[in-house]
């Protein structure tokens, strides 16, 4: 397990205009620790050009920015990629952008997919995300499974704020956050800097 702080990891919603979504994204950015986010765009967007627009915004920021195309990231000066799950796409991945740049992956659904996507060569492994099936009490499970027993980084995706502490008590080395960032009433900054605070348990070795 790294003995480094636990920092945050943003996901972006699936993005069809990089304008309007500037500000928030930040604001989001400047609120708290943050280390990395990943883009993600809709089906019909000009994935280039919001890319081109919010990458600088975040490398700025001293925050890597992911992108979920290998080709797209190399194109758009992103740090690196997120790929879903192992296969040609991640080995494509890791050919084109290692060492330079990030490359991540999914853990899978099992403790034998997440042992085999560890063994790639990737930067991390991510447990749970926007788009998987896992609960949070899995994610919890295999993150302190994964923390205690591995050294490459874990990233536990949090579905709601009041998870992220769970998460970091467990060992988790980036706690991934999405809708419970955007969708906050109060405003992204407000979200991540609780989000953020809920960080310290491990900050101060509890």
């Amino acid at each position: 397990m790294s003995e480094d702080d636990p920092r945050l990891y943003l996901i972006t919603p699936l993005l069809d205009d990089a304008a309007g979504f500037s500000a928030a994204f930040v604001a989001a950015l400047e609120a708290g620790d943050v280390a990395c986010v990943l883009l993600r765009f809709a089906p019909t967007a000009d994935a280039k050009a919001i890319a081109k627009h919010l990458v600088p915004l975040a490398q700025e920021r001293g925050v890597a920015c992911l992108i979920e195309d290998t080709q797209l990231a190399v194109r758009a000066g992103a740090d690196g990629a997120h790929i879903a799950a192992p296969g040609a796409a991640l080995d494509a991945a890791l050919k084109a952008m290692k060492p330079k740049h990030i490359v991540g992956t999914g853990g899978g659904v099992s403790r034998d997919d997440a042992m085999q996507a560890g063994e790639t060569g990737v930067d991390y492994l991510s447990f749970g995300g926007p788009d998987e099936a896992l609960t949070f009490p899995q994610i919890r499970e295999r993150v302190a499974w994964w923390s205690e027993i591995f050294n490459l980084a874990c990233i536990g995706y949090a579905h709601r704020l009041e998870e992220v502490a769970p998460l970091v008590e467990v060992g988790a080395d980036f706690v991934a956050l999405e809708a419970a960032v955007w969708d906050d009433p109060r405003g992204a900054a407000a979200a991540v800097a609780e989000a953020d605070h809920a960080l310290a348990p491990r900050r101060i070795g509890a």
